[in-house]
C-alpha cells in the first residue's frame, strides 16, 4: 500500500471515533446508544417565514456523518455537505480541526426548499434526534471544541428563529442540563474532504456508523414519517 494511501485509510478509521467506540460497535442499534437522547421536541412557537426559492442552513452538531445521514432523508433537502465552520481557511482540514484549536466545529451544510420543509421545522429534527444541546464541547462519544453544538445562522430570519427556539427548548426542561448550543456568526463553511461526504451512505457496515448514527434516521423515521424519505440525497 502506498504511503499516501496506508495515512488515508488511517485517518478514514479513527475519523469522528475514539478508541474505545470502535471496539463497542459493530451491530445495528435499533434505539440510540447509552449517552444519545432521541426525543420528540415541540414545534417551534416561532416558525419561519422564507421567501421561495432555496435556502441554506448550517448546523454543527458533533460528528458531521451523523448530522449529514440525518438531513439527507429530509424530504425538501436538496444538499447535505460535511463541512468546517468557525475557523480561517487555512485550517479547514481534518488534521487541523481534530487538534481541537482551530476555532472550526465539525458542521453540515443544508441546503432545503422552504415550500417543502421550513428552517423551524429543521431546527425540531436537529435537537429531536441529532444533538443533545445540554452537551457542551462534545456530542455522545466525541469531545473537544470542533464537536460542540451550534447553530449557524444565514439570515435575520433564521436568527430570530433560532434564538426563540433555544429559548423555548430551555424553558421546556425536556434535558437533565441546561441548553448551551450556542447561535454562532457566519465566517465562513469550507467543504471537508471528499472520504467523509456522503459517508453513512458509503460506508453503511463502519463501527461509528452502526453503533451512533443508525438510530439516528431511525429516530427520524419514527418521529418524523412525514418527511422521512428512504432515499439518500447525495452530493
Amino acid at each position: 500500500m502506498r504511503p499516501a494511501l496506508a495515512a488515508a485509510v488511517l485517518m478514514l478509521a479513527a475519523a469522528c471515533s475514539p478508541t474505545d467506540t470502535a471496539q463497542a460497535g459493530g451491530q445495528s442499534r435499533s434505539a440510540a446508544p447509552a449517552g444519545e437522547t432521541i426525543l420528540l421536541t415541540p414545534d417551534a412557537r416561532v416558525p419561519a417565514q422564507e421567501a421561495p426559492g432555496k435556502k441554506i442552513a448550517i448546523f454543527s452538531g458533533g460528528c458531521f456523518w451523523g448530522v449529514e445521514g440525518v438531513f439527507s432523508h429530509v424530504k425538501g433537502v436538496t444538499s447535505a455537505v460535511s463541512g468546517y465552520q468557525g475557523g480561517s481557511a487555512s485550517t479547514a482540514n481534518y488534521d487541523s480541526v481534530s487538534e481541537g484549536d482551530t476555532g472550526h466545529a465539525e458542521s453540515v451544510r443544508v441546503a432545503y426548499d422552504p415550500a417543502v420543509i421550513r428552517y423551524d421545522q429543521l431546527l425540531q429534527i436537529f435537537f429531536s434526534v441529532v444533538a443533545d444541546p445540554t452537551q457542551l464541547n462534545r456530542q455522545g462519544p466525541d469531545s473537544g471544541t470542533q464537536y460542540r453544538s451550534a447553530l449557524v445562522p444565514q439570515s435575520p430570519e433564521q436568527e430570530k428563529v433560532a434564538r426563540a427556539y433555544l429559548a423555548q427548548l430551555d424553558a421546556a426542561h425536556l434535558w437533565k442540563g441546561a441548553v448551551v448550543t450556542r447561535v454562532e456568526p457566519m465566517k465562513g463553511f469550507y467543504p471537508a474532504e471528499t472520504y467523509h461526504q456522503d459517508f453513512m451512505l458509503k460506508n453503511p457496515g463502519h463501527p461509528y456508523i452502526q453503533y451512533w448514527d443508525v438510530a439516528k434516521v431511525e429516530g427520524l423515521r419514527k418521529l418524523f414519517p412525514q418527511v422521512y424519505k428512504a432515499d439518500f440525497t447525495r452530493n
